[in-house]
């Protein structure tokens, strides 16, 4: 595609260099798939991005189902890509190690879909209140509503944080909210119906059946446990503090957990030295 020929892709280089600082090995597995999947459909889109946005009429009316798995990987340009994976990126480290991967992973792939099945509700019920058929005709890609649930989970997960949205300090509570209007402020060609669909499924999870659901459809395949809750920390767009210590590269990796055996070795270890 032409957005991809002619001229140096800045968002995307900035976004290889920030996960080289993070490194590999600090990036647990679905979540490095995810980024993997995402930067691949980028350089190598499946179709141009009209052939696989969703929307009441392409996915609805003409039954374009796939578009349900295709839009939340495909991505406007460059730097819809990098804010979109750093986000996720930051997103992922917190959350799939309390989840672990495999759950990630099936909460991944529900979330995409189901985002897109509630845009398109919201698409159509805007279409018949507001008598304006243009609504079902609004196309969007992008995995940012995907973000907003998990950003409602990561809330969940992690009561207590303050967020910083435009320099207001915001509680994690309600910094969902504020975010989903901050970006139509500065951004007015973002699809808030998008990203207030990710917001709703990720309420459906946190407060709703939908957690539930899922576990009851996979049958006991999966694992899932409920996450202890940490201390609560400061975070922003561009960093982390856990208890005032600076992380690196605007990061915030949990503490080392050591269990009672490993804290009795290292003792014996320490007397044996004397």
């Amino acid at each position: 595609m032409q957005r991809r020929q002619g001229r140096v892709n800045a968002g995307l280089l900035l976004l290889l260099y920030q996960i080289s600082q993070v490194g590999l090995q600090n990036i647990p597995s679905v979540t490095l798939g995810v980024l993997a999947l995402n930067i691949f459909f980028f350089l190598n889109p499946v179709r141009p991005l009209p052939e696989v946005c969703i929307s009441v009429n392409e996915g609805f009316y003409r039954k374009n189902w796939q578009r349900l798995l295709l839009s939340p990987v495909h991505h406007a340009d460059d730097w819809h890509l990098y804010y979109n994976m750093i986000s996720m990126l930051w997103k992922g480290i917190m959350l799939e190690k309390k989840l672990k991967s495999t759950w990630f992973a099936y909460i991944i792939v529900v979330f995409s879909v189901l985002i897109g099945v509630v845009y398109m509700a919201l698409e159509f019920m805007l279409t018949k209140i507001l008598d304006d058929p243009s609504y079902e005709m609004n196309c969007a890609v992008g995995f940012s509503g995907v973000l907003f649930a998990l950003k409602v989970l990561n809330n969940h997960y992690n009561p207590g944080r303050v967020s910083s949205v435009l320099g207001l300090q915001i509680s994690s509570k309600y910094a969902c909210w504020v975010e989903l209007v901050a970006i139509h402020l500065i951004s007015p060609g973002a699809s808030f119906a998008g990203h207030l669909a990710g917001i709703l499924v990720g309420l459906m999870y946190t407060r709703g059946p939908l957690k539930k659901i899922m576990e009851a459809c996979a049958g006991g395949i999966f694992s899932v446990s409920d996450p202890a809750r940490p201390r609560d920390y400061y975070s922003d767009f561009g960093g982390a503090t856990y208890n005032n210590e600076r992380r690196p590269y605007g990061f915030w990796f949990p503490p080392n957990q050591h269990s009672e055996e490993e804290i009795r070795r290292q003792r014996l270890r320490r007397f044996e030295r004397r």
